[in-house]
């Protein structure tokens, strides 16, 4: 129970791999604030099996105006936390000549934006404590690029930036931000590839599994605990050693 006595706030809870990071939290003894667009399902009994605590609140990320105000109520009654996850995303996916203006800035309003927000509202919080872990859910996509991807990958590439930056900002305060950068993960989006896009990209995995969503959750517990108090300003790679 490593995480017994702490409160974490993570966004895109729902489903996916913020929920897996959820279920991962609970079980270790978290309490935890869930922030989707969508609703907890069985969470709550996850929860409660498991010796941890679910808050749960919905709101669109991609509204910035009201994510922030709505992120400084959440910090607010739950009285500070010590754990942040920026894990909710979207895509858009398209050729970048084909893609429109609002695809693109959609993604990094939401992606990115967002997170920053996030991270300055709980953030400053955590300085005032002089404690506190942040983790941002960025992607290898935003190391390495991605055909179809611009707004996607500049959104994940922003966020390895932010981290970084506000690493070197905070570390003195005794807060710790770093990123997680996923590889193929299982998942409904992937799923929805084509068998041949779906080999393909198996192929270029050393370790010849796609990874999880619990793969992911194990790397953000890591940075969530004690475990990596002397780690800050890292990027993460979760992805079976595909880009080595």
């Amino acid at each position: 129970m490593v995480l017994q006595g702490k409160k974490a706030l993570v966004t895109g809870a729902s489903r996916g791999i913020g929920r897996a990071i959820t279920e991962k939290f609970l079980s270790q003894g978290a309490e935890v604030w869930g922030l989707s667009t969508g609703e907890p399902g069985d969470l709550a009994e996850r929860a409660a099996s498991a010796g941890g605590r679910l808050h749960w609140a919905t709101g669109d990320l991609g509204d910035l105006g009201a994510a922030e105000a709505l992120i400084d109520a959440l910090l607010k009654a739950a009285g500070g936390f010590d754990i942040l996850v920026n894990n909710a995303g979207i895509t858009r996916d398209n050729l970048a000549f084909r893609m429109s203006l609002a695809d693109f800035q959609k993604v990094l309003d939401v992606n990115l934006t967002a997170a920053f927000l996030a991270a300055r509202t709980v953030g400053r919080d955590m300085i005032r404590r002089r404690a506190g872990s942040i983790i941002n859910m960025a992607s290898v996509v935003g190391i390495h690029g991605n055909g179809g991807q611009a707004n996607y990958a500049a959104s994940k590439a922003g966020l390895i930036a932010v981290t970084k930056s506000l690493a070197r900002e905070v570390a003195g305060r005794g807060v710790r931000v770093n990123a997680l950068a996923p590889g193929y993960i299982a998942s409904d989006m992937t799923g929805a590839m084509p068998e041949a896009a779906r080999e393909a990209m198996l192929g270029m995995i050393p370790l010849k599994r796609a990874g999880t969503p619990e793969d992911v959750a194990e790397a953000a517990l890591f940075l969530a605990s004690e475990g990596s108090a002397y780690i800050t300003g890292q990027v993460l790679s979760v992805d079976g050693g595909m880009f080595m």
